[in-house]
């Protein structure tokens, strides 16, 4: 039967033809329903009475792909929600409040009917209101099929979560012991504000992330973390348990952020689960789950959720956020400030134009067009994928380099490069689209990411989209220029390859691998980063050696180079060009 654009099952449809006289007003229906499986406030409105009584027609319902996107909606299959409860029901805990603030087609609310008996009072909150008929009338069929003594008191709210006033709600409910559990989505304000979606909290900077932070892309947040952090703002004083089924990066985020907002919380883990198995997405997530109204704790247990294998710990150690509280115990003796200023390739938005290649002696863009330019502003170009090897100076790519420096005034290129002026004014407007507010009051073609460091032969470069934390050194091309990175690689500049030899093989020395490996979330969307780079205490790294050992492992090195190496990056306060870029 279809009611609402949801199915309802035949016991259901059944039991209501059989008390049809109960649905003749809306309080009579309501409080029917109420005795019947606990839910309060079952209809709304009289003419949803009555057009439940007309409804007859059978629907084969099932959402679309625009609302799973705007609603980020990934029901979590029974099987998990089972296997959830009964890890948190190990716990020994008796919640008698069980609050799922996304609730969805309920099937946490449904299962926690059927395994928890201590429940005096549920709440269920969804902003898709087919959802939410679809959950009363679940419960109300579980009532009829199962011999359910509990009847706690329950609401399915239709309502948006940020609009949902959940201060009160803990007022109300701070003597009862809590379950918080759900599945919140799993979408960025950014992607439901490309789809124009309603489905956003206020607009308020509720990480307090500064101006230049928000326009380089960290004021982005993950609409479940918002839920999340919503959760603990006004129940970690509750007794009980919190659960939510997140995204990796959102519980990273937490944990760093813990050591700011000393959330009431303990015994933190993370339960690893494998999206794709359970929801068919590539995205790596977990439980959150922790135990309410504790000393605050600010580290979290990674666990598998299937095996129960153990596999690190992260989060603080004394001042330094780390992945592995272990690993990094035994490598923290090169934690520091990094006196290399570790800089980001060039970054420019336009690749179709901006990269070409090279084939038959003529240049070709990304539109497939045959380029005629002059060759001092090429430059070959190596992306993440690239390094690969120990070092190389292969290149797939050419990129224009139309600056020395950010801010350049890029109107020489009409006289003294008049092809390739010609070639780029003719596709200006590639350039003129390109959406990142850092291009705004800049010159025409400008770039970023460029200056004096991107000019050095010699370069140590790292990919910061990749799992592993190999060095590259990156040599000269053929004819002696220097190779440039992409905007996705990391790289410190030499002008010196002897030194350039030195830092590499230290860098890539297992000490520092571990120490990386300590410190960096291989499941994080950009695991390397300039933060963690700038991390490594190059000169405490090299007093580890002594010179025989060094000596014997570096080529081409003597003595002498390895101790003005040492004395350079010991004594220079902060290293920005010259021998070291």
């Amino acid at each position: 039967m279809k009611f609402k654009e949801i199915y309802i099952d035949d016991n259901v449809v059944s039991f209501l033809k059989e008390n049809i006289k109960q649905l003749s007003s809306l309080e009579k229906a309501n409080w029917f329903m109420y005795k019947s499986c606990g839910v309060k406030l079952f209809f709304e409105s009289e003419n949803e009475v009555k057009e439940l009584e007309e409804s007859i027609i059978e629907y084969n319902y099932k959402v679309e792909e625009s609302l799973r996107r705007e609603f980020g909606d990934f029901q979590t299959n029974e099987a998990l929600v089972n296997k959830i409860l009964n890890y948190v029901l190990e716990k020994k805990i008796n919640p008698e409040f069980l609050l799922e603030p996304t609730c969805g087609k309920g099937n946490f609310i449904i299962h926690s009917l059927k395994k928890i008996k201590s429940l005096k009072k549920i709440i269920g909150i969804e902003i898709y209101q087919p959802y939410v008929w679809e959950t009363k009338f679940r419960i109300l069929n579980l009532f009829l099929e199962h011999k359910i003594e509990n009847k706690p008191d329950i609401e399915i709210i239709h309502t948006n979560v940020f609009n949902f006033n959940f201060e009160r709600l803990a007022k109300n409910t701070k003597d009862l012991k809590t379950l918080i559990i759900g599945n919140p989505p799993w979408v960025t304000n950014s992607e439901l504000g490309q789809i124009s979606s309603t489905n956003l909290p206020p607009k308020s900077n509720f990480k307090k992330q500064n101006g230049f932070d928000a326009i380089t892309g960290k004021g982005n947040f993950d609409i479940g973390e918002f839920i999340s952090l919503m959760i603990l703002n006004n129940f970690s004083n509750h007794n009980g348990y919190f659960g939510f089924l997140i995204k990796n990066s959102v519980l990273k985020n937490i944990i760093y952020d813990q050591n700011r907002n000393n959330y009431k919380i303990n015994d933190i883990e993370k339960l690893v689960i494998d999206s794709k198995k359970e929801f068919n997405v590539s995205v790596d997530s977990c439980l959150f789950l922790s135990k309410l109204n504790q000393i605050p704790q600010y580290t979290c247990q990674v666990i598998d959720f299937y095996s129960l294998n153990k596999y690190t710990t992260f989060g603080w150690y004394k001042n330094a956020f780390v992945y592995s509280i272990t690993d990094y115990k035994n490598s923290k003796d090169i934690e520091g400030k990094s006196k290399f200023i570790w800089r980001q390739g060039v970054k420019h938005d336009t690749s179709k134009i901006m990269e070409l290649s090279s084939s038959n002696n003529h240049y070709i863009n990304g539109l497939n067009e045959t380029v005629d330019i002059e060759k001092d502003l090429l430059y070959g170009l190596l992306k993440s994928s690239d390094l690969k090897g120990n070092e190389t100076n292969n290149y797939r790519k050419l990129i224009i380099i139309t600056q020395k420096k950010v801010g350049q005034d890029t109107g020489y290129l009409k006289n003294n490069f008049p092809l390739t002026y010609e070639y780029l004014n003719k596709n200006k407007k590639w350039f003129e689209k390109r959406r990142s507010s850092i291009y705004n009051n800049k010159p025409l073609f400008s770039i970023f990411g460029i200056g004096d460091y991107s000019f050095a032969p010699y370069k140590i470069a790292i990919s910061g989209l990749y799992k592993t934390s190999y060095f590259t050194l990156v040599l000269p091309d053929n004819n002696g220029k220097p190779l440039m990175l992409d905007d996705t690689c990391y790289f410190i500049g030499f002008d010196n390859l002897k030194f350039a030899r030195i830092a590499h093989f230290l860098l890539n020395h297992e000490h520092t691998q571990k120490f990386l490996n300590s410190i960096t979330f291989s499941d994080s969307k950009r695991p390397i980063t300039k933060d963690v780079l700038m991390r490594i205490d190059l000169n405490s790294l090299y007093n580890l050696f002594d010179m025989d050992e060094l000596i014997y492992s570096i080529k081409e090195i003597d003595l002498e180079t390895l101790i003005e190496f040492g004395h350079l990056i010991r004594e220079i306060p902060e290293i920005k060009q010259g021998k070291l870029f």
